[in-house]
């Protein structure tokens, strides 16, 4: 089972068990956990006639309702459940939770019902956003909190720890599973993270998590961002993560309010791999074949649109009536993709991405320090390229080679602060005293490793089939290693006397401090592949690389 049927199935069960006229209560997490599994189309089948904020209610009374809870069983959302059920405004009142409620808060609740309004309260594990169905991630506001030793801000640290637990807690609810679990040695927040997962699996809520064994434990496994800084920092040229890199991608909808030109109906659309089946087919496909492949639905759209003017007779008339529906719908889908492509088009045009990009995948892929030094100093150069452009090639720069050419790297320090106003050295600075090669455990260049060297040199003979998708993100050193039993215990510990036996036949990676849209292509075309291993990848965010360089 995928994490969106998951979420869909929990969601189904909320509402249709509930006869009658509903109100759907939300609170700022659970709504982003709805929208992106079910469309207000498929809400209001379900008789849901209202979706209200638990933040923001009307004092509106409206007995004649039904009201359905989804919320975070948090202290606050408890305190805002109290206060509600002294003064009902509804008929009936249905309390689902997306995580484990706590006895004292079940008791607060029970005391709060006075008038006995409330016909249930229930637990329904879907506390994560499932974007896509092997792809999940938290949305955690105060994402930058992994990087700061805990001792900083003790508060947000703890909380940042209990939001990541909760969220991996709910995937092997949803997924009825207990994980052996293993973390990265060198990140201070994974262990912190995977032990905490593990007391509550195995001590706290043992019997919660106490599921029919399976004869391959599924495997957890919790690494830091920070091993791999270079992917969120990469130009994308695959149809989902290039969205989100250009344009941005927030619970699955696209604002396209600043974008010139655009109809009204067109300034926030959905892309969904469950709701739009042209998405499905092209999501991972790169930016010249996603063309190719635009123009032919257009093609499509145009021939049907020729047969239905020329209608006759009244059977034509009543065929078009009839199909009316899925022709709007079909109009719809169209201009959304052609509105998209054009705008990114317009966006690779202007911030000549086409010769930025060649040079981040030089970067990032091939040795040559010499080389980078001179296209890196000749792009900050160029008047035309912009501020957060020279900042992502200094930075992709100063983490390949800190260690080999301190001097030239000072240059283009020295570059980057007179040429950009706004992007200053400290955030490359920043970044290499964070995800610098001394803090690294895996091999990301494929230079420490014999056989990471061998394949980058069989990978360098035969040549790339395209020069902007060539790199690889570590993630798939990591999975490949999973699958061939080569993961290293002493990079890689398990928590407990919890072992693997085994290949693991499905494994949750979780990446403290967020995933990108590359990394979830590479894993959702693994399990295409079908290996004989699942892998589901979650995170603290969905990055680009604006968010992850300038405020990380």
């Amino acid at each position: 089972m995928v994490l969106i049927t998951l979420v869909r199935d929990y969601i189904g069960r909320m509402l249709q068990d509930i006869p009658g006229m509903k109100v759907l209560i939300l609170d700022s997490s659970t709504v982003s956990i709805v929208s992106v599994a079910y469309s207000q189309s498929e809400l209001l089948k379900k008789e849901v006639f209202l979706v209200e904020l638990v933040d923001s209610m009307s004092k509106e009374t409206m007995t004649h309702l039904k009201a359905v809870y989804f919320l975070r069983p948090t202290s606050e959302n408890i305190q805002k459940l109290r206060r509600q059920l002294a003064n009902p405004r509804f008929g009936e009142y249905h309390l689902f939770f997306s995580n484990i409620l706590k006895i004292t808060q079940i008791q607060v609740l029970a005391d709060s019902d006075e008038q006995e309004v409330v016909h249930q309260v229930q637990e329904f594990f879907a506390d994560f956003c499932a974007i896509d169905p092997y792809h999940f991630t938290l949305n955690m506001q105060m994402n930058h909190i992994y990087m700061l030793p805990a001792v900083v801000d003790p508060p947000s640290s703890h909380s940042f720890c209990d939001r990541a637990v909760d969220g991996i807690a709910a995937v092997f609810l949803a997924l009825k599973r207990r994980p052996v679990i293993r973390y990265q040695r060198a990140s201070d927040i994974a262990k912190r993270i995977a032990q905490e997962t593990a007391k509550l699996m195995y001590e706290q809520e043992s019997g919660l998590f106490d599921f029919r064994r399976t004869e391959f434990s599924p495997l957890l496994l919790v690494i830091d961002r920070r091993d791999d800084p270079v992917t969120p920092l990469l130009n994308q040229w695959t149809y989902q993560a290039m969205v989100h890199e250009l344009i941005g991608i927030e619970d699955n909808k696209v604002d396209l309010r600043n974008t010139p030109k655009v109809s009204k109906d067109q300034q926030e659309v959905v892309l969904s791999s469950e709701q739009d089946s042209f998405f499905k087919s092209n999501m991972y496909e790169n930016f010249g074949d996603l063309g190719m492949n635009i123009k032919t639905m257009v093609d499509e759209f145009q021939q049907i649109t020729n047969s239905n003017q020329n209608i006759q007779t009244i059977e034509d008339m009543m065929k078009f009536v009839n199909n009316y529906p899925e022709y709007r719908k079909m109009q719809g889908n169209v201009s959304k993709h052609v509105t998209m492509v054009t705008e990114m088009s317009r966006i690779v045009e202007e911030r000549k991405l086409m010769i930025v990009s060649q040079t981040e995948q030089e970067l990032a892929c091939n040795g040559g320090q010499v080389a980078a030094f001179e296209a890196v100093t000749k792009l900050l150069n160029d008047e035309t390229i912009s501020d957060v452009d020279r900042l992502r090639l200094v930075m992709l720069y100063a983490l390949r080679y800190e260690k080999e050419s301190p001097v030239q790297l000072m240059q283009l320090f020295n570059k980057l602060a007179s040429h950009s106003a706004k992007y200053k050295p400290g955030l490359v600075q920043f970044l290499l005293k964070q995800a610098g090669i001394d803090k690294r455990t895996g091999d990301l260049y494929g230079n420490r490793d014999l056989l990471n060297i061998a394949r980058n040199m069989a990978r360098g003979l035969k040549g790339v089939e395209n020069v902007y998708t060539q790199h690889q993100p570590l993630l798939f050193q990591t999975m490949e290693s999973i699958i061939k039993g080569r993961l290293r215990d002493v990079d890689y510990p398990f928590i407990g006397n919890h072992f693997q036996q085994g290949r693991p036949q499905d494994v949750v990676i979780f990446i403290v401090g967020g995933t990108t849209y590359e990394e979830a292509r590479t894993v959702a075309l693994h399990n295409a592949a079908n290996s004989g291993t699942r892998f589901i990848l979650g995170g603290s965010v969905v990055l680009n690389s604006k968010r992850y360089a300038v405020s990380p």
